[in-house]
């Protein structure tokens, strides 16, 4: 049981995050970036993209990856629903947490 304590010191952590998420949400409004033509015309095929195969067990990278794919995909989904093309670039806005996503998987 020992061994297990650190979970619940995790959770209390991750309710104490949650808590400063609630209080920072409405603070955060969406960022206009500036995306090239290349990759933002990736991000709108990847939500254009059907995925048909059920997701069945999967290792953390596997996980990790289909989450990148997804964010990847909400991003085409705000190009797609409010974009504006500007020669070779999108002007757009996105959420902190699509930033945040491109950004991590950036590291």
């Amino acid at each position: 049981m020992k061994d297990r304590e650190q979970y619940a010191r995790y959770q209390q952590d991750r309710d104490v995050l949650a808590a400063i998420g609630t209080h920072l949400d409405p603070q955060t409004t969406p960022i206009s970036v500036r995306l090239p033509r290349s990759a933002a015309e990736s991000a709108v095929a990847a939500w254009d993209r059907e995925e048909l195969g059920e997701i069945g067990k999967e290792s953390r990278e596997e996980y990790e990856l289909r989450s990148a794919a997804a964010q990847l995909a909400l991003i085409g989904l705000a190009i797609t629903a409010r974009g504006v093309w500007d020669g070779e670039e999108v002007v757009v806005d996105l959420d902190l947490v699509q930033i945040a996503a491109a950004l991590q998987a950036a590291q």
